[in-house]
């Protein structure tokens, strides 16, 4: 994975700096976005590798999968991905797209996890809270892991908060232990 990463940064940076340019860092978003999901593809994902699939049949079918999904911009860019053999990349791109983009607009993904589904009220407050402690716009996404028992951990960009019962257990398990 951090190969990838490493591959994938240059080409992300360069191009939010190019939809920076264009005033565009939503559209890139979506036509990044949309790609990845394209070529994350199980069935696609088995033609990118393959030695028998000439890379003008790759793009052709990539292009026709995404389009009119993909501007001419976007058009170049995947056809750039297939001859430097990079389409495998694209999701870690598209990744790190999103993470300047959002490091750009100060906003920050955020996700919940909890034992149950929490109301419109306990996220806002949530929210709140986070965006008063990151400084930062927080975008959030709750899922429900029943094997929580209680509480709920937050990820917030490289941050995880842990505050469920299953993980305050552990703590208190790891201080009897010492």
């Amino acid at each position: 994975m951090a190969e990838k990463t490493t591959i994938a940064r240059p080409y992300a940076q360069a191009l939010f700096e190019l939809a920076s340019a264009q005033k565009d860092l939503k559209g890139w978003s979506e036509m990044l976005q949309f790609a990845a999901a394209v070529v994350s593809n199980e069935q696609l994902r088995a033609l990118i590798g393959n030695p028998r699939v000439r890379p003008r049949q790759l793009t052709n079918l990539v292009l026709e999968v995404c389009g009119d999904k993909l501007n001419a911009a976007g058009r170049n860019f995947i056809k750039l991905l297939i001859e430097n053999r990079r389409l495998n990349v694209l999701p870690e791109i598209a990744q790190l797209y999103e993470a300047q983009r959002a490091e750009a607009e100060g906003t920050l993904q955020a996700e919940v996890v909890s034992a149950y589904e929490l109301s419109a009220e306990q996220q806002q407050k949530i929210a709140s809270a986070l965006q008063a402690r990151l400084g930062r716009k927080i975008s959030l996404s709750n899922s429900v892991d029943k094997g929580l028992l209680g509480g709920v951990i937050i990820r917030a960009g490289d941050r995880v908060i842990d505050g469920s019962a299953r993980g305050q257990i552990a703590r208190l398990a790891s201080v009897l232990a010492r």
